[in-house]
């Protein structure tokens, strides 16, 4: 190989690593937004279920004044 091909494959080289570590850090940025994501869907989950069964209780409580009446 010539001195020409050779600093034409250290280029890629240097390239190729550079875009391995832009990578990487972007899948680190990814995986922490999906952890955060995935705690704040379970968080609502959570207090949309405390909703219905809060929900379901004023329903049967008014029932059972409609049934008093």
């Amino acid at each position: 190989m010539d001195k020409n091909a050779i600093q034409q494959l250290e280029q890629h080289v240097d390239e190729l690593l550079r875009a391995s570590r832009r990578l990487r850090e972007e899948n680190m940025l990814l995986r922490s937004q999906q952890a955060a994501w995935l705690t704040e869907r379970s968080q609502l989950l959570e207090k949309t279920e405390t909703a219905r069964q809060r929900i379901e209780k004023m329903v049967s409580r008014l029932r059972d004044l409609d049934n008093e009446l």
